[in-house]
C-alpha cells in the first residue's frame, strides 16, 4: 500500500507539473494583456513601462520558472483585474461551486443507482428500455440548451424558481438538474451493464441454487462487484461536474469558480486562469487517488494483490 501511495503521489506531481506548463504557455499564445489594463490614450512608452513592471517583457521560460517557484510556495500571483491574490479569488468561490456540485452529485447517485438496478433486474422489460431511453436523452442534451429551456419553463412561464444567483435552495434546483443530467445517464448505463454481467456469473447462479432471495443477491452480492468499474466513472464524473459548472454557472449567473474562470478568460487575467486550472487539476487528481484507494474496500483481493 505504501508503494502504491508513493507511486500515485509521484504521478500526481507529474500531472500537475504538466498542467502548469500547458496552461502557462497556451494562455499566452494571444500575447500579453497590457493594452487591456491601460487607458486608450496610453502611449507606447506607458505600455512598455507596464510590461516591464509586470514582467511580460522577459522570455516566457523565465516567466514560467518564476511562476513555478512562487506557486510551490502557495503564491500564484496577483489578479491583473482585481488586484488580489489569484488563488484567494478562486478559493472564495469554491464553497458555492462545491454546494452546486454536491447537490448535482447526490441527485445523480439518487437517480442513477435505483434506475440501473431496476433495469438490470428487469432486463429486456419496459423498465429496462425506458432507462436506456432516458440515458440516451440525458447524454444528448447540451448543458447550455437544457439550462435555457429550464429557465424559460420554470422561471419565465411558471415563475416557480429564480433564474439566476445564489441564495436559497431554490437557486440550486435548476443548475443542479443541468449538471446532474449527463452524469446520471453515464452512471446508469455503466452500472446497468456491470450488473447484467455480474448477474450472469457462476457465484450468482450458485446463490440462486441455494435459494437466496433475488433481492439479496442483487443488493448484497452483485451490486458490490458491479460498483468497482462504476466507481472509476463516478470519480471522473465528479471532475466533470466541477468542469461542467463553468458553462452552467455562466448561464445561471451563479457565483462559483466556473463563472470566475469565464470572466478571467474574457479579461485575459492570466493569473486567475492559471490558479483556476491548477486548482481543478489538483481536485481531480485527489479524487482519482481516493477512487483507487476505495477499490480495496470493495474487493479484498485488491488489498492483497491477488
Amino acid at each position: 500500500m505504501a508503494n502504491f501511495l508513493i507511486s500515485r503521489l509521484l504521478y500526481a506531481a507529474i500531472v500537475l507539473l504538466g498542467v502548469s506548463v500547458a496552461v502557462f504557455f497556451l494562455i499566452r499564445i494571444g500575447g500579453d494583456p497590457s493594452a487591456l489594463f491601460l487607458p486608450p490614450e496610453a502611449s507606447i512608452e506607458d505600455i512598455q513601462r507596464f510590461r516591464h513592471l509586470m514582467g511580460f517583457d522577459r522570455p516566457l521560460v523565465i516567466q514560467y520558472w518564476d511562476f513555478l517557484s512562487r506557486a510551490t510556495r502557495g503564491d500564484f500571483g496577483m489578479s491583473l483585474r482585481y488586484e488580489q491574490p489569484a488563488m484567494q479569488l478562486v478559493l472564495e468561490r469554491v464553497p458555492a461551486t462545491l454546494q452546486l456540485g454536491g447537490a448535482a452529485f447526490v441527485l445523480s447517485i439518487v437517480l442513477a443507482v435505483p434506475l440501473a438496478i431496476l433495469a438490470a433486474a428487469n432486463r429486456g422489460s419496459i423498465i429496462d428500455r425506458a432507462s436506456l431511453l432516458i440515458s440516451l436523452i440525458g447524454q444528448s442534451f447540451p448543458a447550455f440548451w437544457l439550462a435555457i429551456m429550464l429557465i424559460l419553463l420554470f422561471s419565465e412561464t411558471f415563475h416557480m424558481l429564480p433564474p439566476s444567483g445564489r441564495g436559497s435552495w431554490q437557486n440550486l434546483v435548476m443548475p443542479a438538474i443541468v449538471l446532474a443530467t449527463y452524469s446520471t445517464a453515464i452512471i446508469t448505463r455503466l452500472l446497468r451493464s456491470s450488473l447484467i454481467e455480474v448477474l450472469q456469473s457462476d457465484y450468482v447462479r450458485t446463490a440462486r441454487g441455494k435459494g437466496v432471495r433475488e433481492s439479496r443477491i442483487l443488493l448484497s452480492h452483485a451490486l458490490r462487484n458491479a460498483a468497482i468499474p462504476t466507481l472509476t466513472v463516478i470519480g471522473l464524473q465528479v471532475g466533470a461536474l466541477l468542469g461542467g459548472a463553468v458553462i452552467t454557472e455562466e448561464v445561471f449567473a451563479y457565483p462559483g469558480i466556473g463563472r470566475l474562470a469565464i470572466q478571467a478568460i474574457a479579461n485575459r487575467d492570466f493569473t486567475v486562469v492559471q490558479a483556476f486550472v491548477l486548482f481543478m487539476a489538483a481536485v481531480i487528481v485527489v479524487i482519482n487517488l481516493l477512487v483507487d484507494l476505495s477499490y480495496g474496500l470493495l474487493d479484498p483481493r485488491l488489498r492483497t494483490g491477488k
